[in-house]
C-alpha cells in the first residue's frame, strides 16, 4: 500500500480562504457583541461560563474543517498499491563450509567456524533472487540445505552447523563434487560454488582437482577461501583430565591447490587471515556474482474523493444541527 497521491494538487490553493474566513469571522463576531445594563457586574462575574460560551466557537470550526476537506477532495487523492513483477536470471550458489576441528582456531575471533557463519549469514541475507544451498564438510560431506529461495530457513540450517556431526578430516574434493551435484541440474545463468577451508584435502576419494575439472565441465564457477594463518595457532580443546584449555595446533592452508581449483573453474582465490578480511572477501564476491533482474511496476488507484465528501458533508450537517440548537441565537 503506498501513501496517497494527488491528481489535482493546483486545488490546494483553494486552502487560503480558510484563514481569510477565520478573521472575516472574528472580526463580525467582535461587532457583534450584546450588551445588557446591570445596576451591578458582582454577581456576573462569580457566575462560571457556561458550557455554550466555552465551546461558542465550535459552528466556525466545522465550517471551516468541512470547507478544507472538500479542498482536498478537489485535489483527487488517490491511494493504491504497486504491483512488481519481477523477471530474472538469477545466480544459484553452493556454499561450502569446512566443519572439521581445525576451524576451532582462534586467530579469527572467537574462532575461524563462528567468524565464517556470522559472514556467510550476512552475505545470504544481502542476496535476492538467487537459490543457495549449503554444503558442509570435515572427513566426508553431507547437505545441510539444498538450493532454496527461503532464506530464512537456510540461515537457521547455517546457526546449526557444529563440530562432530561427521568424523574430522579434510575432505575437500569431496565436498566439491557434493556442491556440483547440487547444481548439475541448475538452468540458471550463473552457477557458483564458495567453498571455504582452512587446511589441506586429507580424507576422501575424490582429489580436488579432479572435482574442479567436474565443475569446469558444468560451467559451474569456484571460489575459493583459505581462512586463518600458517604456523602455530591457540585452539581450545577439551582436555578429559584438565578440562577445557587452550593449546596451539599447526594449522596451514594449502593455497597453490585452492588457487589451481579457482583458475580451472573460472572464479578466484582468496586467503582471509583475520576477520575483517573475511567479510571483505564476501562482500567482493557478492559484487562479482549479481543477477540480472527486470522489473516491471503496475499501480492500482482507488479514489478518496467521495470518502472525504461523506465526511464534509456530515460536517456541515453536524453544523446546522448545533446552530438550530445548542447554539441557536435568540434575536
Amino acid at each position: 500500500m503506498t501513501w496517497p497521491h494527488f491528481q489535482n494538487p493546483q486545488a490546494f490553493v483553494l486552502l487560503a480562504l480558510i484563514p481569510l474566513l477565520a478573521l472575516d469571522y472574528l472580526r463580525r463576531h467582535q461587532q457583534r457583541r450584546a450588551s445588557i445594563r446591570f445596576p451591578s457586574l458582582a454577581v456576573v462575574k462569580r457566575m462560571p461560563p457556561s458550557t455554550a460560551y466555552r465551546l461558542r466557537h465550535v459552528l466556525i470550526v466545522l465550517r471551516l474543517a468541512a470547507i478544507a476537506l472538500i479542498v482536498v477532495a478537489l485535489a483527487r487523492p488517490q491511494q493504491g498499491e504497486t504491483l512488481e513483477e519481477v523477471s530474472t536470471q538469477g545466480v544459484d550458489i553452493t556454499l561450502i563450509l569446512d566443519v572439521s576441528s581445525s576451524m576451532k582456531t582462534m586467530d579469527l575471533k572467537p574462532n575461524r567456524m563462528i567468524s565464517a557463519k556470522k559472514v556467510i549469514e550476512s552475505f545470504i541475507m544481502g542476496r535476492k533472487h538467487d537459490r543457495i544451498g549449503l554444503v558442509v564438510f570435515a572427513g566426508h560431506s553431507y547437505t545441510q540445505c539444498p538450493l532454496t529461495l527461503d532464506y530464512s530457513v537456510l540461515t537457521q540450517l547455517l546457526r546449526r552447523v557444529d563440530f562432530g556431526h561427521v568424523e574430522d578430516g579434510t575432505a575437500i574434493g569431496t565436498a566439491i563434487l557434493n556442491g556440483v551435484n547440487r547444481l548439475r541440474g541448475s538452468t540458471a545463468k550463473s552457477k557458483v560454488i564458495v567453498l571455504l577451508t582452512d587446511g589441506q584435502n586429507n580424507s576422501g576419494e575424490v582429489d580436488p582437482v579432479t572435482a574442479a575439472r567436474a565443475a569446469q565441465a558444468l560451467g559451474i564457477k569456484v571460489y575459493t577461501i583459505g581462512v586463518g594463518k600458517d604456523g602455530d595457532q591457540p585452539i581450545e580443546v577439551d582436555d578429559p583430565v584438565f578440562g577445557k584449555r587452550i593449546v596451539a595446533i599447526r594449522s596451514d592452508v594449502d593455497m597453490p591447490m585452492l588457487q589451481q581449483i579457482a583458475d580451472l573453474t573460472g572464479g578466484k582465490c582468496y586467503r582471509a587471515q583475520d576477520n575483517q578480511a573475511l567479510q571483505d572477501i564476501y562482500q567482493s564476491i557478492d559484487k562479482l556474482e549479481k543477477s540480472e533482474i527486470k522489473t516491471n511496476s503496475y499501480s492500482r488507484y482507488r479514489e478518496l474523493f467521495m470518502t472525504l465528501a461523506y465526511i464534509a458533508l456530515g460536517l456541515l450537517i453536524l453544523e446546522s444541527i448545533l446552530a438550530q440548537t445548542r447554539f441557536r441565537k435568540v434575536p
